[in-house]
C-alpha cells in the first residue's frame, strides 16, 4: 500500500513559508534558463560574420561557375576552359565558403555549450542544495502525518508527545508555546508542548487543544 505524499505542511504559517521557498526556487531556475538562452544568443550572433563571408565566397564561386558554363561551348578549348574556371572558383570562393561554414558551425556549437553550461551549472548547485532537503521534508511530513491520527485525549499518548517536544525541540521552537517546557512537563501541563510537537511536524491538531 502506497502512502499518500504530503507535499506541504498543514500548519498555515509553515505552508506559506514552504510555498514561498518553492516559488523562489522555481524563479531562480527560470532566471538561470533565461541567462543560458541569452548567452547562447549573444555567442551565436557572432556567426553573422562567418555567414557574410560564406555568402561572399559562394558568390565568387558562382561567378566562376557561370563563366565556366559560358565558355564550355567554345570549340576545342571550351572543355578545358570550363574546367579551369570551375577549379578556380572552387579553389578561391569555394574554399572560403567552406571555411566560413565551418566557423559558423563551430560558433553555433560553442553557443549551445556555453548556454547549457550557463544554465545547468547554477541549476545543479541549487538542486544539490535544495532538492535533498525538500525530499527529506516531504518524507518527514508524510511520516509525521500519522501523528494527526493519534488520540490526544489519551493521557499516556499526551505525555509521550509532550516529552518528545520538551526533550527533542530547541528552546527557540518551544518559546512561542511555553516559557517553561520542563516545568509544564513536570506539572502535567501538556497542551503547549503538544502544540509545539505538532507544529514542528508541520501539522495542526485535529481537535482544539487548550493552551
Amino acid at each position: 500500500m502506497f502512502t499518500k505524499l504530503t507535499l506541504f505542511p498543514s500548519l498555515p504559517s509553515a505552508r506559506r513559508q514552504q510555498i514561498t521557498r518553492d516559488l523562489l526556487s522555481l524563479a531562480l531556475i527560470a532566471f538561470f534558463v533565461w541567462c543560458g538562452i541569452k548567452v547562447h544568443d549573444v555567442v551565436a550572433a557572432l556567426s553573422v560574420i562567418g555567414t557574410a563571408v560564406y555568402d561572399a565566397g559562394s558568390n565568387v564561386q558562382g561567378s566562376f561557375d557561370s563563366v565556366a558554363g559560358a565558355v564550355q561551348g567554345i570549340p576545342v578549348v571550351g572543355g578545358a576552359l570550363s574546367d579551369a574556371f570551375h577549379n578556380a572558383g572552387q579553389g578561391t570562393g569555394g574554399n572560403v565558403a567552406q571555411s566560413a561554414q565551418d566557423s559558423v558551425d563551430a560558433i553555433n556549437k560553442l553557443a549551445t555549450v556555453l548556454g547549457v553550461v550557463t544554465a545547468l551549472l547554477p541549476i545543479s548547485v541549487l538542486a544539490a542544495s535544495a532538492l535533498p532537503r525538500r525530499i527529506r521534508g516531504i518524507r518527514e511530513m508524510t511520516a509525521a502525518n500519522t501523528m494527526a491520527n493519534l488520540d490526544l485525549d489519551d493521557p499516556e499518548r499526551r505525555r509521550l508527545v509532550a516529552m518528545r517536544a520538551a526533550f527533542g525541540l530547541p528552546f527557540r521552537e518551544l518559546l512561542p508555546y511555553t516559557n517553561d517546557p520542563f516545568g509544564d512537563l513536570a506539572a502535567g501541563r501538556y497542551d503547549a508542548l503538544i502544540c509545539a510537537a505538532l507544529a514542528d511536524a508541520g501539522l495542526m491538531p485535529t481537535t482544539p487543544i487548550k493552551r
